[in-house]
Order: C-alpha cells, then sequence, then structure tokens
C-alpha cells in the first residue's frame, strides 16, 4: 500500500512531500478556524508579521520578504484588513512611495480573542514532540530557509 511506498521514499523526497501535504492541511484547517473570526490564515499571517517581527510599523516591501510573499499579494492583504478596520496603511514620513503597515486597537483585540485557541491548537500539532526534537526542527527550518533564499535569488538574477 501507500505506506510502504512511503517507506521506500528517500529522506529527502519524504521531507520535501511531507512538507507540501503539512502546509496544505494545515492551510485547511488554519482556513475553516480563521473563518469563524471573519479572517483568512494569510490575513492572520500578515497581521502577526506586522505586530511581532518589527519595532516600527513595516513597510509592505519589508512585511513581504518576511513572509516571503509578493509586495501586490501583501498590499492585497493589507487592503481587506484596512478595510476590516484591523490594520492601518500610511504613507512613510520620508519616503512617500513607502507604505507603512500598522495594527489597530480593533486588530489587536482580534487577535487577543484568537490567542487562547491557537494555544489549543499549539499543543494538539506538537502533542509528543520534544524541546530538543523542536530545537533540530527550528535549526534545518532555518537552513532550509536560507536554501530557499539562495536558490530564487539565483532564479531572479537569470
Amino acid at each position: 500500500g501507500i505506506m510502504s511506498r512511503l517507506d521506500r521514499l528517500t529522506d529527502t523526497q519524504y521531507f520535501f512531500g511531507a512538507l507540501f501535504v503539512a502546509s496544505n492541511r494545515l492551510e485547511t484547517i488554519l482556513e475553516r478556524e480563521f473563518s469563524k473570526f471573519g479572517v483568512t490564515a494569510k490575513q492572520w499571517f500578515l497581521s502577526i508579521v506586522v505586530d511581532r517581527l518589527f519595532d516600527e510599523p513595516p513597510t509592505i516591501k519589508q512585511t513581504a520578504r518576511a513572509m516571503g510573499s509578493s509586495h501586490q499579494n501583501v498590499k492585497q492583504l493589507a487592503l481587506k484588513l484596512s478595510g476590516k478596520g484591523l490594520l492601518r496603511l500610511e504613507k512613510d514620513e520620508q519616503d512617500t512611495r513607502a507604505t507603512r503597515l500598522q495594527m489597530t486597537g480593533e486588530g489587536r483585540s482580534l487577535w487577543e480573542k484568537v490567542r487562547a485557541q491557537r494555544d489549543t491548537f499549539h499543543e494538539k500539532l506538537f502533542a509528543g514532540i520534544s524541546e530538543q526534537e523542536l530545537g533540530t526542527v527550528r535549526n534545518v527550518m532555518k537552513k532550509l530557509l536560507v536554501n530557499i533564499e539562495a536558490i530564487d535569488h539565483r532564479e531572479e538574477n537569470t
């Protein structure tokens, strides 16, 4: 059956396929959960990136780079969140071509409501995985992201 075929894959083949499957399944689950709050998983991810990864409100370009997404995609997501009153888009004071993104109070309170559910979800998702294993996965993912960045950068410049 399928399990014996999976066992015959090399570790890199298995990991590559498993990343895709995990990504697709997680996105499906997250879309279902976030729909209760009237937002999408990508809108949530943009909000987390804007709120957590920067000391000052990031530009669309900085946010896109941090998310591994395009400027155009981030702008569309930001405009949708802005329309819901969850995010503010403001022209940069020094560079009027740049638009900075900032969470609104309403946005923060929505994500507070989501946080309790997120903690439960994380407990279930990472059940049976030790701190040591998570540390190993973190290191592997860091290396993988560096390699992806290098491949992407090379592709852009050919």
